[in-house]
């Protein structure tokens, strides 16, 4: 299996994310730029999730069916061809960061993944339904991972 590349002009890997970006923000969602997708890639899956959410992983947003020869998506958008599920929020699309006050730094894992077929999902998945779901057909998979905290 190959690696996808997954960056952002709003954050370095590890690095914070602005608070444009959070629930208590804004709520823009950041830019990500992707390469290395293979070609016989039939669609993208985005995921974003925190595994420090204290009831356990909370997801903040699921993209799938994106269109495998894009290379990102713009702030605040869906990536291109691409259906925004329901997040653990309850709201399709989007849901940034909002981890309880004084809690150190959560972790948010963006996630691409190429597949060769395609990701059929409830329309409210967890996060760890996300991960069985993409396991089946997965060609490829990139990870950046953004800090916030209140």
């Amino acid at each position: 299996m190959t690696g996808l590349e997954l960056r952002s002009e709003a954050f370095e890997d590890h690095s914070f994310l602005e608070r444009r970006h959070s629930y208590e923000g804004p709520n823009v969602s950041p830019p990500l730029v992707w390469s290395g997708v293979p070609g016989d890639a039939s669609e993208l899956v985005l995921l974003c999730e925190d595994p420090d959410a204290p009831s356990g992983t909370f997801t903040h947003w699921v993209v799938v069916g994106s269109d495998p020869h894009s290379d990102g998506v713009e702030a605040g958008h869906c990536p291109p061809g691409g259906t925004e599920l329901v997040n653990g929020f309850g709201q399709p699309g989007w849901g940034g960061p909002h981890p309880p006050p004084g809690d150190e730094a959560h972790h948010y894992r963006f996630r691409l993944y190429a597949l060769s077929g395609p990701c059929v999902l409830p329309d409210a998945p967890r996060a760890e339904q996300v991960h069985e779901e993409v396991g089946r057909n997965l060609l490829a998979d990139g990870t950046l991972v953004g800090l916030y905290r209140r």
